[in-house]
């Protein structure tokens, strides 16, 4: 029987993270789980009232899908507001700050997960993206350009994870224009050391009570192996595009 082919489709996805995630959870593990949970909240809501929908969630990362280009940029811009205010309201301890990005791509689907260029695209560009700014591809940026109220600033072609993008900041109060760094050129054309990834553990045990669990130990291992200074490490998001799939390696 022929190996039936994986169904894709286009889809506009958003990645984000919290800055500086490890370091807190060095300084205060209990207390930066309970301000994610709180900053979980208000993205989940946005989410929801913007038609979108949470693909993949690990540690501080989360993966969302949208239909629409506009929708996405508006529930990301005002996430990163909504986070602002939230920050002059608390103690600096209290504070995050989230990086995302958006990208508008083809994406492989696998049950409720996606996965696929569009994906990694999309976490290349939440990297490349400002503490509490919004970094978009190039196509993103076409659509949402005329459509919206909102200022940009491009970037032009960036280097990122070996891969070069064109990126566009969106101009938010509290983020600069940034030029194009001299640096991304020369790492073009320079070797860069190995990066270690970690790929999700499979949860064996057929307990979905588990899953938690099995994610868990892996965030523990990317958290650990950031703290050596020696090689790179890829960040959840990228690692997590591969979970529940199976990969040869």
């Amino acid at each position: 029987m022929a190996e039936s082919k994986p169904r894709r489709k286009l889809a506009v996805i958003l990645a984000t993270d919290v800055v500086g995630y490890s370091s807190k959870m060095e300084e205060n593990e209990d207390q930066t789980l309970k301000n994610l949970k709180v900053c979980r909240s208000i993205i989940d809501g946005l989410v929801k009232e913007h038609h979108g929908r949470i693909f993949n969630t690990a540690g501080d990362s989360v993966l969302v899908e949208f239909e629409s280009a506009v929708e996405a940029v508006v529930c990301a811009s005002e996430f990163q507001n909504t986070i602002k205010g939230r920050n002059n309201s608390v103690s600096e301890e209290d504070q995050m700050q989230f990086r995302i990005g958006i990208n508008f791509g083809d994406v492989v689907i696998e049950g409720d997960n996606l996965y696929g260029d569009g994906v990694n695209v999309a976490a290349r560009l939440e990297a490349l993206a400002q503490p509490g700014g919004i970094c978009l591809s190039k196509n993103v940026h076409e659509i949402v350009n005329k459509k919206t109220d909102f200022q940009f600033h491009d970037l032009g072609e960036q280097k990122v994870k070996n891969t070069v993008l064109h990126a566009v900041d969106v101009t938010l109060d509290g983020t600069s224009q940034r030029k194009i760094s001299e640096s991304t050129a020369e790492q073009s054309s320079t070797e860069k050391p190995p990066a270690i990834a970690v790929l999700p553990f499979a949860n064996m045990s057929g307990d979905t009570e588990q899953e938690y669990f099995v994610d868990g130990i892996t965030e523990d291992i990317i958290t650990n192996l950031s703290l050596w200074k020696t090689f790179p490490v890829i960040s959840r998001n990228s690692s997590f595009t591969f979970k529940d799939k199976s990969v040869n390696l």
